[in-house]
């Protein structure tokens, strides 16, 4: 959720979840604040670069040659750059979710088998 491009309503969309998928909330928001001030810049950058592969021809590159202030950020948004982005956030999202919740999962599965054997 951290990722999913929500801002301003990431945790409250992810409580929702948690509650109608019966998860344990405290877990969830820890989870879900991943989208902290340093790491915002490189999910922008992530999720628009991943968004770049669902809109192939059409896709839209960054130019950060001229630096980053808000005038040139400003010049490169557009109605493409922003459903690329959004198009990137999902599918980086949910690659994210699944990569960690992997992890996750095999060492919660690694520790139960240690309890259990040990």
């Amino acid at each position: 959720m951290g990722i999913a491009p929500l801002w301003g309503f990431q945790m409250i969309v992810a409580i929702a979840l948690s509650i109608y998928f019966k998860f344990n909330k405290v877990l969830v928001l820890i989870a879900a604040n991943i989208s902290f001030p340093p790491l915002i810049p490189l999910i922008i950058y992530l999720s628009h670069l991943v968004g770049r592969i669902w809109m192939g021809k059409d896709a839209v590159t960054l130019n950060f040659d001229a630096g980053l202030s808000p005038d040139v950020i400003y010049k490169s948004f557009t109605l493409l750059s922003v459903v690329q982005y959004i198009l990137g956030s999902i599918t980086l999202g949910l690659l994210g979710a699944g990569v960690f919740g992997l992890i996750t999962f095999l060492i919660l599965k690694a520790s139960k088998r240690k309890t259990i054997d040990g």
